[in-house]
Order: structure tokens, then sequence, then C-alpha cells
């Protein structure tokens, strides 16, 4: 097995680091993950609706990787994670540390209501930028940038907070 070290290299993506496993499906999915490839129908018996958006979580943050194996139906996609190892090495304000641990503890209900006030911000389903939403929500690009990386829904390409493709 080949060993593959994440390396967190920016204060915001601690969020995302924890919320890889910030609820029990995501834990089990996550050592699942770690131990063997487990295509989506497995997951979806074994954990559900939720076992998904766990799984389309860890996608996004980069931390599962994809291959093709042959099942009993043929050809099917089975996830693994990607990483054996994460090294944090980081370095911020004091202001960037509060607005990402802000971040990391927002409850999923006030999670869900800064998603939908950044979705309604935009429009035909394009991305809205970043300091854009800073802006009109009066927070700091730090902040934004931690609710968006602890989201399932939305992510950050360049300058521009999108959906992610599949969500919703």
């Amino acid at each position: 097995m080949v060993s593959r070290i994440k390396v967190v290299n920016d204060p915001g993506e601690l969020v995302s680091i924890f919320h890889a496993a910030d609820s029990e499906v995501k834990r089990k999915l996550l050592l699942d993950l770690s131990t063997g490839w487990i295509t989506l129908p497995v997951i979806e018996q074994k954990y559900g609706k939720e076992g998904r958006r766990a799984l389309l979580y860890l996608d996004k943050i980069k931390m599962i990787e994809t291959q093709w194996i042959t099942g009993q139906n043929g050809p099917e996609k089975a996830y693994h994670t990607y990483y054996t190892n994460v090294q944090i090495n980081i370095m911020g304000s004091l202001s960037e540390l509060a607005d990402i641990i802000y971040a990391a503890t927002l409850s999923d209900e006030q999670l869900s209501e800064y998603e939908d006030k950044i979705k309604a911000m935009m429009k035909n389903g394009e991305g809205v930028f970043l300091g854009d939403v800073s802006d009109s929500l009066g927070i700091s690009q730090t902040l934004i940038r931690g609710i968006v990386k602890r989201s399932s829904i939305l992510e950050i390409r360049g300058y521009k907070i999108e959906l992610v493709s599949g969500a919703e």
C-alpha cells in the first residue's frame, strides 16, 4: 500500500479536516474507506442518505479516490481514502484562527442558514464572488472560506463560490 500524506498549510483547511469525521456515520465511513474499496450501493445500504452525503463531502475535500471494479452487476465505481496520514503545519493570526474555530463549531442549523444566504446570492445557478459574499454578509473572507470548506454543497473555485456538482 502506498503511504500518502495530506499536508495542511492553510488554516481554512482545518475546517475540512475537523469535519471529515464529525458524525458517527462520517467517522465509520471514513474508517471503512481506509480499509478497502467500497461502492456507492454498499455505502447507501449500510449508511443510508447520510452516508451518500458524507461520501460527497469526502470527495469534495479530496480525501478519497475512485476506481472501477467489477461487481455482480458489471463495472461499478468504488471509493477508498486517498491519504493514510495528515500533517498539520499552519500559522495564522488570532483573528483568522478565531474565524476558523467559529466556522468549525457552527451548528448544522447555522451552517444551513449561511448556505441558504450564499445560494440566494447566486444568479441563474452561477457562482458568486467571495468578496461580494463577504461584503453582503458583513463577515471576513476567512470565515466565509471556513463555512464553504465545511459545507457539502458549496465549494470555492478561484475567487468564486459555486455549488458542488451533484449537490441537492
